[in-house]
């Protein structure tokens, strides 16, 4: 294919290839680096493009938790479960949540397609925006949106949730699972089984959050972070920036994504979701608990929190002990080094979440990167 979109040129591609080359081959303290993705979309972009046949051997590129599907709590998929369960319920949520498998229950080991095959009404929607309609097209039922997503995605959800309060709509609620992107990467760099150097930083995150708020985790750990957008030469241009810290020494924020995100980010829907959430502790999938990396409803919103209106509770979810999606988003073991993948799991009998988003990455290697 002959790209014209200049942050596809294939000589420019070559040219920063070469230059990852030769960085990699200065690298101190045993030459090797391990640079951790922390965004789905960054994931899928990467291996759709073979980004990492360009990179050296001594370069590991793996992917972290950045899919938001993938690092849900099979409870909380279970509390959805039960709420699209009952008569006076719609359950509204993306698309992607659907095939995601909860705990093993009573039931066995279900997920939204399951329960809407038994007639629980779970409607897809394409914006948060949508399940406010529902719910003003179904005043005798309750819609509960499913509120997932890192901080990019409670941005527009607390808009939606904002005119619903405006609106006087009080049949729509939301059930809760935010993620805060830099208290993971601070969870990541204290583990001491999981040995990464740097980190690409997620675009979109980014974008709401400024490259600020990345300062005080590259203070505390002194590991280059670097934000990149999604074009491939964006991609290879932030790997070639974390090399250049990596060969001098050096540790700071580098944003390479300065046409989108800005230093303080974006300070309105910063704002609007303040108005509406709170820092949490949050559970995250194959991860566990993390401190104040989720974010919950205000307590003077509880009329909107499904948890606390439905009476629902999410409890700690039951995987699968076979996936190992979780040795996976924590990037110790690549999707192809777990004995299930591509056999009793894949994208059309999923096992594990990293098998089913399209930001995964079991479903990302299991579509590009197959041997």
């Amino acid at each position: 294919m002959k790209y014209i979109d200049g942050f596809k040129d294939p000589a420019a591609a070559k040219a920063l290839a070469a230059n990852i080359r030769e960085l990699a081959e200065r690298l101190p303290e045993g030459g090797t680096a391990k640079i951790m993705e922390v965004c789905g979309s960054h994931t899928m972009a990467i291996a759709r493009h073979a980004l990492r046949d360009l990179l050296p051997e001594n370069i590991d590129l793996t992917s972290g938790p950045g899919c938001p599907v993938c690092v849900t709590d099979s409870g909380y998929v279970d509390a959805a479960i039960e709420l699209a369960g009952r008569n006076n319920v719609i359950v509204a949520t993306f698309g992607d949540m659907l095939r995601v498998p909860g705990g093993d229950g009573p039931k066995g080991r279900r997920s939204l397609t399951t329960a809407r095959a038994e007639g629980a009404a779970i409607k897809v929607c394409y914006s948060p925006a949508m399940a406010l309609d529902a719910a003003e097209a179904n005043p005798d039922k309750e819609v509960v949106f499913l509120a997932i997503g890192f901080e990019t995605t409670a941005a527009p959800i607390a808009a939606t949730l904002d005119d619903a309060v405006n609106c006087g709509i009080g049949n729509f609620s939301l059930l809760t699972a935010f993620k805060l992107v830099p208290p993971a990467l601070e969870a990541l760099s204290s583990d001491p089984e999981i040995k990464v150097d740097a980190f690409l930083c997620p675009a979109h995150v980014s974008a709401i959050i400024g490259a600020n708020a990345y300062e005080p985790f590259v203070e505390a750990h002194r590991k280059p972070c670097v934000i990149a957008g999604f074009e491939p030469l964006d991609i290879l241009f932030g790997v070639e920036k974390i090399l250049e810290q990596l060969v001098d020494g050096k540790t700071f924020v580098d944003n390479q994504y300065a046409r989108v995100v800005k230093p303080e980010g974006n300070t309105v829907a910063q704002k609007i979701i303040e108005r509406y959430f709170e820092p949490a502790d949050a559970v995250w999938r194959g991860i566990g608990a993390i401190p104040a990396s989720g974010m919950a409803m205000r307590p003077e919103f509880s009329a909107f929190n499904a948890e606390k209106k439905l009476g629902v509770e999410i409890k700690a979810g039951k995987p699968d002990p076979r996936c190992r999606c979780g040795d996976v988003l924590k990037g110790k073991i690549k999707p192809d080094q777990c004995a299930m993948f591509g056999k009793a799991c894949a994208p059309t009998h999923p096992v594990g979440p990293c098998m089913v988003s399209s930001e995964g990455a079991c479903a990302a290697f299991f579509k590009y990167a197959r041997k």
